[in-house]
């Protein structure tokens, strides 16, 4: 087993195994480096013993299946559906451990936006956040995606 493999196998076995009761993630923004320009931190340490969740990319579909019209209304609902995708996992808001938002177009105002983000994250630090603008999404329609991944204590459930 060569050194790569041994660290694999090495975060592997700290990802799978009995939760470490007691800790929690950890997010920072160290002081070597420029504070954040918005609502994120710059690191988030996800402790041994915790069960990962890769969300999918969720984009401005309401529950019925209508899309909001907006790019900002979309990034909200897209939220909206990641809080509730947590909840249904025994997870929350506070278990993100990082967002990415893919955006079609910049939105001309970030007040709905960040109003959501500062609801989901009221009582602790946001996650590490990623902001990029592409050519497209899957769909024309689609203005914005989000990704999130969280770290769940593996007593949650």
């Amino acid at each position: 087993m060569n050194v790569k493999s041994l660290s694999c196998a090495g975060l592997l076995s700290a990802c799978a195994f009995g939760p470490a009761h007691g800790q929690e993630i950890r997010k920072a923004n160290p002081p070597a480096v420029a504070k954040p320009v918005a609502a994120y931190s710059h690191v988030a340490e996800v402790p041994a013993g915790t069960r990962m969740l890769f969300l999918a990319g969720q984009v401005g579909n309401r529950p019925d299946g209508s899309l909001a019209e907006s790019v900002e209304d979309q990034a909200v609902q897209a939220l909206e559906n990641i809080r509730l995708i947590l909840a249904a996992e025994g997870a929350g808001p506070q278990d993100i451990v990082k967002l990415t938002f893919y955006v079609g177009v910049k939105p001309a105002s970030l007040a709905k936006l960040n109003a959501k983000r500062a609801e989901m994250f009221a009582g602790t630090a946001p996650p590490p956040s990623t902001w990029v603008q592409v050519a497209g999404l899957a769909r024309p329609e689609y203005l914005v995606e989000i990704e999130a991944v969280a770290a769940v204590p593996a007593r949650r459930k």
